[in-house]
This record gives structure tokens, sequence and C-alpha cells, in this order.
């Protein structure tokens, strides 16, 4: 017979086997339900990159780009045409090259950018002129930003807004770069015109489409690294010339390759 200090005994080996057998199951059950979380969010990095390169390589504007490069031609303007297709070809060798980078220097997406500004303007020349500005404390060559961050809201305003200005001349499009300690503020302003294009119409979704890719790869960057990242929208009007302009506003946590290394 046992004894009431075997019972004891026996209990706690029981009890403990139990409660060993309960940690590493519950444990098992947490790591395979984070590994399918990882494996998840992988998947969505991978769609989300593959949105990204496909809202980048808009084949609306590839098609508008070579027809302008082909009216070019036909117009005996080689020069025009040689000019167009060398910022092309740049342009489409930055997007390739950055496809798959999370992070690229400010100085890269600058150049994809203007690139980019300067291809809609050659077809557009009249209809818009551009800023870009950068305050001299942002060191273009060490800051990161996701690569073509700010293309799709550079094209919203000159297709949504500028484009539509019933003058048809006097667009502005802005964009300024400024640093406010370990904030990167990037304004784009233009004076177009208010409101959304036909939602039917092509340019309309895709361009919507463009910007929501562009938002949501934000907020991949801020739960992924726990940095600060936001798009703001504004309207400014001026009383005295009774005119308004459209503002956003992308507020980036300042971040070098330094600093990545060590998230």
């Amino acid at each position: 017979m046992f004894s009431a200090g075997d019972w004891n005994y026996w209990l706690f080996f029981v009890l403990s086997i139990a409660l060993i057998c309960y940690y590493f199951f519950h444990r098992e059950k947490r790591i395979r339900r984070n590994t399918i979380q990882e494996i998840d969010r992988r998947q969505s990095m991978v769609n989300l990159e593959l949105h990204a390169f496909q809202a980048q390589l808009d084949p609306h504007f590839i098609f508008n780009s070579l027809n302008a490069i082909h009216h070019y031609i036909l117009s005996t303007s080689t020069d025009m045409a040689s000019l167009y297709l060398t910022r092309f070809s740049k342009l489409m060798r930055l997007m390739i090259a950055n496809f798959n980078k999370e992070w690229v220097s400010l100085e890269e997406d600058i150049e994809a950018l203007e690139l980019y500004i300067q291809l809609e303007q050659l077809r557009f020349e009249p209809q818009f002129t551009y800023k870009l500005y950068l305050s001299p404390e942002v060191t273009r060559q060490f800051i990161l930003v996701p690569p073509m961050i700010i293309q799709p809201y550079v094209q919203q305003a000159i297709w949504h807004r500028i484009l539509q200005r019933p003058q048809k001349s006097g667009g502005r499009l802005e964009v300024v770069i400024s640093r406010n300690q370990d904030q990167l503020n990037i304004q784009v302003e233009d004076n177009g015109v208010s409101g959304e294009l036909q939602p039917a119409s092509y340019a309309a979704t895709q361009l919507n489409r463009n910007v929501a890719i562009a938002a949501e790869r934000l907020q991949i960057m801020r739960e992924k690294y726990h940095i600060q990242a936001a798009v703001t929208e504004q309207t400014i009007y001026d009383e005295p010339s009774q005119t308004s302009c459209s503002r956003i506003t992308i507020n980036l946590q300042h971040i070098t390759s330094r600093q990545l290394q060590a998230v």
C-alpha cells in the first residue's frame, strides 16, 4: 500500500509531467502560429512588391511614352526623340533595378522621380512647370526611403488635378523634401483642380490603385521596422488671390543604412 508521502510524490510527479506537456504543447502551437503568420507576412510582402512593380510599370504610361517617342520621330524632331528615349530607358532601368528592394537611397528615388516628371513634362510642356527642392540638412546619399514611394502621389497630382485645369497652362508642381529632427518630410503641392476623375476611367482606376499600394507599403514598413510613417492631404486656400492648392505630405522617420542594420 502507498503511504501518504508516496501519493504526494506521485501526484506531484504526474502534475509536473502534465504541466511540462502543457507547456511544450502550447509552445509548439505558438511557434507554429508565429511561423504561419510570418509566412503570410512574407507572402503579402511579395505580392505587394509585385503589385508595386506592376504599378510602376504602368502600361498606360509606357504606351504614352513610346507613342510620344514615335511622334517625335515622325515629326523629324530627332533631338527630342533621343532625349525622351534616353530618359525613358533610364527610368525603366531604375524601376527594374529597384524592383525587389525594400529601401533605396533618397538620391536614387529622386533621380527616378525627376525622370518621370520630365517625361510627363515633355508631353505636356505648356500645361505645367515643376520644382524639386531639397533642404540643405537632407543628405540624399545616406537617407533611405522605400523605392518609388513619392511617384504615385506626383502622378496623382499631375493627372488628377493639374491636367484637369481648364486653362491648359500655368500648372505648378512643387516637391519639397526637408528634415525636422528625426522626421523626413516630403511635400507634393500643386495648383490643379480639386476633385476626382471619373471613377470608370482607366486613369482614375490606375492612379487610385497606385496610391493605395504606396499607402499599404508604408503601412507594412511601419509595422515591420517599428518606424513612423504617415500620409496627410490638405487643401490650402489663398484668400487674396482666390486660389487654392492641394498638398500631400509624406512623413517618414529618418532612416540611414546604419540605423536599418541595427533594427
